[in-house]
Parts: C-alpha cells; sequence; structure tokens
C-alpha cells in the first residue's frame, strides 16, 4: 500500500477529536522528554523515546476510537502517519 493510501486509511482510525489530541500530547511529551534526554546526556534513554507517545496514543484508541492502533499492523508507517497528522493539525488542515 501507498503511503498515500496509507495515511488516508490512518485517518479514518483517528477520526474523535480526543483520540487525535492525545496524539498531539504524546507527541509533545515525545519532543519533551527527548530534549531532557539530551540535556542530561543521558543518551542510552534515547531508546525509550519512541515508546513515550504509545500510553497516551492507544488510550485514545480504546477509550475514544474503540479500534485498534495502526501502529500495531505497522508501526513504522504510523509513526511517520502520526507526525505527518500532528502537522496538518498544526497547520490547519485537520481539525484540532
Amino acid at each position: 500500500m501507498k503511503f498515500k493510501n496509507y495515511y488516508s486509511h490512518y485517518l479514518t482510525l483517528h477520526q474523535n477529536r480526543w483520540c487525535r489530541r492525545l496524539h498531539i500530547l504524546g507527541n509533545v511529551m515525545t519532543l519533551l522528554y527527548i530534549g531532557l534526554v539530551i540535556q542530561f546526556g543521558a543518551w542510552w534513554f534515547l531508546l525509550g523515546a519512541p515508546l513515550v507517545v504509545y500510553p497516551f496514543a492507544w488510550s485514545g484508541h480504546f477509550f475514544f476510537e474503540k479500534n485498534t492502533p495502526a501502529a500495531w499492523t505497522n508501526p513504522i508507517k504510523a509513526k511517520v502517519c502520526d507526525w505527518k497528522m500532528m502537522w496538518e493539525i498544526f497547520t490547519g488542515k485537520l481539525e484540532w
């Protein structure tokens, strides 16, 4: 499946605004986590950075969307789509 088609599918799994908001919160927390790792020079903790978003994002799926997270079937494409969705929300293309 091409990325554009996958992203369209990804958006169908993120129709609830609270689910999208929890994804954004998770991404922001990930950026803060990376910033703290860099500030304190705890480089090994960078390995945990991809995991910071999951409690936020997955709770959005379980409690609001009532579906399975895309990361369970295609984690790399889902992560790229996650950041693209955040960009589109911040640029006004998608509803916050």
